[in-house]
Parts: structure tokens; C-alpha cells; sequence
């Protein structure tokens, strides 16, 4: 048995041999874009790695981010975004809590909800993350003209939108793995 994964090109040409009706085109395009996000999830992973940080946590500081100053959310709101149970919304903020990412404060307006808030130090690391997968990304495209770029985001972002369409439940995770 071959000790090495198959390139895309024998992975299609073995699935058109089990499967004649196959599209090799649209297989080319769905199976490089699993391997390119299989992929940067990994380099993604070990960059958090190096700065302390895990992805789940890495997804709240985006969360907190993308809420704009003054950086606050309900943990409901963040949980719904992510896909998560409230239990482990519940587990991972405790996790960060003691990292200083991140605050847990009661809502004033109504006591009984807390609001999750972005500590200086979880915006530093947000900061961190950011610049490291920049270099990364410009890496990553830096064979494609400023033309091919804009191009590519197109037809990515028109594909993103079909799935988004036909799947819209499908944002978060389909199962709690935290």
C-alpha cells in the first residue's frame, strides 16, 4: 500500500475509475478547497499554538472583535455564532477568564444575564494572531496577481453565499466537541 496521500489529480482520476459520472471539474474545485482548509487549519492551529491561544478560544476573540467597541456580547449571542451548547459557551470562557482574555460582568440593564467583554490582553493576542496570519496569507497568495485575487475572492464569496443559501444552519459546529 502507498505510504503517501494520492495528489489531487490520481484522487480524481481513482474516483472517476470507482465512478464514471463524475465531474473531474467540479471534484477538482470541492476537493482542493477541503485540502486548502484542512490545510490552513493546521498552519492556522500551530500559529495559535505558539502565542497560547486555541482555536475555540481564537473564535471568541474574533466574536468579541467583530462586535466593535466597546468589544462586549452576551455568551448566548457568542454560543448561537459558534454553534456551541450554553454548557460550553459556559467552559470556554471560564477557560479564558483565567488567561485574562476575557471578562464576565453582569448586564446592568438586566442583572440576571452577564455580558462577556474583550480584556486589553485578549486584544493584544487578537492583534498578534492577526499580524502572524497576514504574513501567512500574503504567503499563501503570493503566486496570484492583485487581479487573480480579487477574481478568486469573487467566485469563493459567490460559492460561500450558494452554501450559506442551502445551508443555513450550518454556520456553527454540528456537534459540542468542547
Amino acid at each position: 500500500m502507498p505510504d503517501r496521500q494520492p495528489t489531487l489529480d490520481e484522487q480524481i482520476a481513482i474516483y472517476q475509475r470507482e465512478y464514471r459520472e463524475l465531474d473531474p471539474q467540479v471534484e477538482k474545485v470541492v476537493n482542493a478547497l477541503s485540502r486548502l482548509d484542512r490545510r490552513m487549519s493546521v498552519a492556522y492551529g500551530r500559529q495559535l499554538a505558539t502565542l497560547g491561544l486555541s482555536s475555540p478560544e481564537w473564535e471568541v476573540l474574533k466574536e468579541l472583535v467583530m462586535a466593535g467597541n466597546p468589544y462586549q456580547l452576551w455568551p448566548g449571542t457568542i454560543a448561537r455564532r459558534l454553534g456551541l451548547t450554553p454548557a460550553a459557551m459556559t467552559h470556554r470562557i471560564d477557560r479564558m477568564l483565567t488567561q485574562d482574555l476575557v471578562t464576565r460582568e453582569r448586564d446592568p440593564d438586566n442583572r440576571v444575564r452577564v455580558i462577556i467583554g474583550l480584556t486589553d490582553t485578549g486584544r493584544e493576542k487578537w492583534l498578534e494572531v492577526m499580524r502572524m496570519a497576514s504574513v501567512f496569507e500574503e504567503e499563501l497568495l503570493q503566486d496570484l496577481a492583485t487581479e487573480e485575487r480579487v477574481q478568486l475572492g469573487d467566485l469563493l464569496t459567490r460559492l460561500l453565499r450558494r452554501v450559506e443559501h442551502a445551508q443555513p444552519d450550518a454556520g456553527g459546529r454540528l456537534t459540542d466537541l468542547d
